[in-house]
């Protein structure tokens, strides 16, 4: 199915989708309604909440509720497949499994490129493995190259972007000199592991079944309240209303263009930026 064969089907079932509506159970279905987004909501306040814990108060612990965090939305993912509609619980167990990869294995003695490879490449084959159960075609999520001019306009963001969030945060670098080939090596391994990898995440799977469970502006919203809450242990407040914004952003940006490849590359550069340009020229 094409991109804009999904899209029509979007617009066919509107949010909410699932068993064909009778109009003596209004009633009914407005309370499914309310009740399924009381669940999203809960979700995505306790994964903030474990993230404070995990940043302010214990590590384990905060492992600990990512392990029932993931455990119920995969349960309730399969409870939702009676009912046709899995998308978002199924796509909310990507944020626990993130943390728990990252918090969990014990790479502390490797090099930190290793550490992104050994994390990230987990989370890639689980990304693909939901758009396989759920069906989202690749051009569905943004892997596309509609309008390549606009992309690389795009892309530009990430230099600003980069220096802002750098005189919030004014992290160490990640390397000790204008190495050029470490650096292009860096840029590689931020481009795909933390560009590529959660654009397709937030932007591409996680929109897209949020869009298809309630609505394109609780989509907005909730996918950004996510990606923020994720950015808690940069232990800044200012960091995660930043992240936030720029959340609200990039969001606002796929779907205007309907692929993540500029985003892609402006997650790559404003991390580029973040820990390897402005804290060796700052």
């Amino acid at each position: 199915m094409t991109d804009a064969s999904f899209l029509e089907k979007d617009r066919s079932q509107g949010a909410g989708t699932g068993p064909e509506k009778k109009p003596g159970l209004k009633g009914f279905w407005e309370l499914e309604r309310n009740r399924e987004l009381f669940f999203y909501w809960s979700y995505g306040v306790l994964i903030a909440l474990a993230e404070l814990i995990v940043s302010y108060y214990s590590i384990k612990l905060g492992i600990f509720i990512h392990f029932l965090l993931l455990g119920g939305v995969l349960f309730h993912s399969a409870y939702a497949f009676r009912t046709g509609t899995p998308w978002l619980y199924l796509t909310l167990a990507l944020a626990p499994l993130t943390r728990i990869l990252s918090l969990s294995m014990p790479l502390t003695d490797i090099s930190p490129i290793l550490w992104y490879f050994a994390i990230c490449t987990p989370l890639f084959a689980a990304a693909v493995g939901v758009m396989r159960i759920l069906e989202f075609k690749p051009a569905y999520v943004g892997l596309n190259l509609n309008n390549l001019p606009m992309q690389f306009v795009i892309a530009l963001l990430g230099f600003p972007l980069g220096f802002i969030e750098y005189h919030i945060l004014k992290p160490q670098p990640l390397v000790s000199s204008f190495n050029m080939p470490e650096i292009l090596l860096w840029f590689l391994v931020l481009l795909i592991f933390t560009g590529l990898l959660e654009e397709l995440i937030f932007r591409g799977i996680m929109y897209r079944a949020a869009f298809k469970a309630v609505g394109a502006g609780f989509a907005l919203f909730y996918v950004s309240f996510i990606f923020a809450a994720l950015h808690i242990t940069h232990l800044s407040f200012w960091d995660v209303i930043f992240v936030f914004l720029v959340a609200l952003l990039f969001t606002r940006i796929f779907v205007w263009q309907k692929s993540i490849v500029g985003l892609t590359v402006a997650h790559g550069l404003t991390n580029t930026t973040l820990y390897i340009i402005c804290p060796l020229v700052f």
